[in-house]
């Protein structure tokens, strides 16, 4: 009896240990002109397959509802992940966030989370640009690729575009950084929107990979910043303008640079190996 009660004492506390080891994330969802609903569950799905994180989920009150009582403890957690785009949170729940990141914790802005808060300074300084909501020239520089270098254009113009959703090559600019390094230079990407024409403070931002707008696809006709990792105070954040619906977040090469860039905003490292089946220039990968 004495041995039986000694084994589960000791598989609990492994259990415990082995919990308690995982990287801890909270993603926030509730509101968004996409299907957060459909969506929100994959990335859940992949964070707690990874073996890597633990996962709970922090949804905000529907569209008109009271937005004082979304207050997430965001200091419980090692990162947060943005599947939302939605209503102004309280002014307390936005400092919060402000003061979570810039002390030291990992934020993830995935795809539409850039459309949210045009006027939110500190949230526009987080993600480093973004797109929608009545930006402007006046909230900041487009960031471009153009021969070989990352420039800043300060043309007037409005804040956020895509074409038609398509298929598209990503072209790793930085193959040194944790979250890219190992991905091959040119990988081809499910069909997506190809967010285009985005702008803001762009301080601290570093670009690790772009995309072609093509304009035969109603593209800017420009190499446009797809992942991002932005310095705001002491945290990380990392920004993926992929991800719009399923088709696209099936695909190995969005899946790999999620978990990656979510282990690197909550740590700097990365530990996560590049799957074998990562899609190639020519070849998609999908799970």
């Amino acid at each position: 009896m004495k041995r039986i009660l000694l084994t589960a004492a000791v598989a609990l506390l492994s259990a415990f240990s082995t919990q308690a080891d995982k990287i801890k994330v909270l993603l926030i969802d509730g509101q968004n002109n996409h299907k957060w609903k459909e969506t929100s569950p994959i990335l859940v799905d992949y964070l707690k397959e990874s073996g890597v994180f633990s996962v709970e989920v922090a949804t905000s009150p529907p569209k008109g509802g009271d937005m004082s009582t979304f207050k997430p403890e965001f200091s419980k957690f090692d990162v947060v992940v943005s599947n939302y785009n939605g209503q102004m949170w309280s002014e307390s729940t936005q400092k919060a966030l402000e003061t979570f990141v810039k002390n030291g914790g990992g934020f993830v802005s995935v795809h539409a989370a850039n459309n949210s808060f045009s006027k939110w300074k500190e949230y526009n300084r987080m993600i480093g640009v973004g797109g929608w909501g009545g930006r402007n020239e006046k909230d900041g520089p487009y960031v471009r690729y153009w021969k070989d270098k990352v420039i800043r254009v300060t043309d007037p113009g409005r804040g956020g575009a895509h074409g038609q959703q398509h298929e598209f090559v990503v072209d790793v600019r930085d193959s040194n950084h944790p979250i890219t390094k190992g991905l091959p230079k040119k990988w081809l990407h499910a069909k997506d929107e190809l967010y285009d024409r985005l702008r803001g403070p762009a301080e601290n931002l570093h670009v690790l990979a772009t995309a072609y707008a093509d304009p035969k696809t109603r593209g800017s006709g420009h190499n446009e910043p797809m992942l991002m990792t932005i310095d705001y105070g002491k945290g990380r954040v990392f920004h993926t303008t992929l991800g719009h619906y399923v088709e696209a977040m099936k695909c190995v090469g969005f899946q790999t640079t999620f978990l990656r860039g979510t282990e690197w905003a909550a740590t700097g490292k990365v530990t996560q190996e590049i799957p074998t089946n990562f899609p190639t220039a020519e070849k998609l990968s999908s799970n």
